[in-house]
């Protein structure tokens, strides 16, 4: 009798350790899927917030474009003044226009006198293809700026995308005013272009 009643006392453990065992594997099920899900969604987080640390780069690195540190001196490089025949065709038009190039980089001032040449060459060309009506505009006189700007880029060896020609739709009616594409403005190592002599004859 003393053998069954001890066989009896002896077999309740093993049921106690099986549910210790069983419910310890259920927090760890529960824990791993938890930990599985916060996983899935942190890594969902992370890439979300990359993509929009992404975009406000692009945002922030326009805003750096447009605002200046009030701190930092400005390198200005006043270029000897140019007189050019305009692209009018009904009568003999020139200009004379003195530019000074507000730099990015101070350090760029040694390398744009290696290639002065090339530079007088682009801003020449640049002024050479505008009209007297053009360039009398306020408008027109900030269109030749940015592309003074974009021209002294390419001559001191900057990579600088071609402008998109504005494209002309046809219509029933006829031509359609010219639509320009809108693109990103790189970032050019000029800053600035200042006109302190603008006269046209």
């Amino acid at each position: 009798m003393s053998a069954a009643a001890t066989a009896v006392d002896a077999a309740p453990p093993p049921k106690g350790k099986k549910k210790l065992i069983i419910i310890i594997a259920a927090v760890l099920v529960v824990l791993l899927g938890g930990g599985g899900a916060a996983m899935v969604m942190m890594k969902k987080k992370a890439a979300a917030a990359e993509e929009s640390a992404e975009a406000g780069d692009e945002k922030s690195a326009k805003k750096a474009v447009n605002k200046r540190d009030p701190k930092a001196v400005p390198v200005f490089v006043p270029l000897d003044p140019f007189t050019v025949n305009l692209a009018d065709r009904n009568a003999d038009r020139y200009a004379q226009i003195a530019v000074t190039l507000e730099l990015e980089d101070p350090q760029l001032e040694a390398q744009m006198k290696v290639y002065m040449p090339a530079i007088r060459n682009n801003i020449l060309l640049a002024i050479a293809d505008r009209s007297a009506n053009e360039l009398l505009a306020r408008d027109g006189k900030e269109q030749l700026a940015k592309k003074i700007m974009r021209e002294t880029s390419r001559a001191l060896g900057f990579e600088v995308p071609e402008e998109e020609p504005a494209a002309a739709d046809e219509d029933e009616d006829g031509p359609k005013k010219k639509k320009k594409k809108k693109a990103a403005e790189p970032t050019l190592p000029i800053r600035g272009v200042h006109f302190s002599n603008f006269i046209i004859q």
